[in-house]
């Protein structure tokens, strides 16, 4: 048995290569997980200490990529595309879940009625933004595109987000945004986090050319 000496090393050595697709990674193309962003709200998993999901640290109003488990309390992005799906959740008092997101009703449908409890899950019309973000400190774009889901009282959030983007001319993907969050009350005076917007100013031309290729790349892709 042939013993591997493996020694970790944090620095890139000099013989590899992290420029373009890397080899072996050709037929990959859109076969992968799409981060998602999540708003926490009081009843969200990741901020029940008692909970198996609790990410230490966050917060009511934090934002999450659900891939990497990284917490933000606001996000500057450009926001790349756009696309209305049906999504199939799960009941909270069921355990919460997500069933994954489809072009059709339809589809959906046959998602919900596929689960072995089909009435614990619902379908509710999704509006979801394919995101860049940009670290606010160091400047750098994250060429990993995350996608951000508006439904249910966030849907007006979107519209009107979509109505300023227009407004501001050019490429959706033309300005930098900022997102944070903010508590509202539902007219039964229930408390909950919703979206705050603002534009931050135009995007820089490097962040604009990384995010036209990038576009080219996710046009017509599934935000499954």
């Amino acid at each position: 048995m042939t013993n591997l000496a493996i020694k970790l090393d944090d620095n890139v050595p000099a013989h590899i290569s992290l420029e373009g697709v890397g080899r072996g990674n050709e037929n990959v193309g859109q076969n992968i997980v799409i981060p998602r962003i999540k708003l926490l709200q009081k009843m969200s998993n990741e901020v029940d200490k008692h909970h198996k999901e609790y990410i230490k640290g966050a917060e009511i109003g934090d934002f999450i990529n659900t891939l990497t488990k990284q917490t933000m309390t606001e996000i500057y992005c450009l926001s790349l595309t756009f696309k209305v799906q049906w999504a199939v959740w799960r009941n909270h008092d069921a355990g919460g879940g997500y069933g994954g997101s489809f072009d059709t009703e339809e589809e959906a449908k046959e998602c919900k009625a596929g689960q072995e409890l089909p009435e614990e899950w619902d379908i509710k019309e999704n509006h979801a933004h394919l995101l860049l973000i940009k670290d606010p400190e160091t400047g750098e774009l994250d060429t990993t595109p995350v996608i951000f889901d508006f439904a249910s009282s966030k849907l007006a959030t979107s519209r009107a987000w979509n109505s300023k983007i227009a407004m501001q001319g050019g490429d959706r993907f033309a300005s930098l945004w900022k997102i944070s969050s903010k508590s509202v009350e539902s007219k039964s005076g229930f408390s909950y986090m919703n979206i705050d917007l603002d534009v931050v100013g135009w995007a820089q031309k490097e962040d604009y050319e990384v995010a036209e290729g990038l576009y080219d790349q996710y046009t017509g892709t599934s935000f499954a």
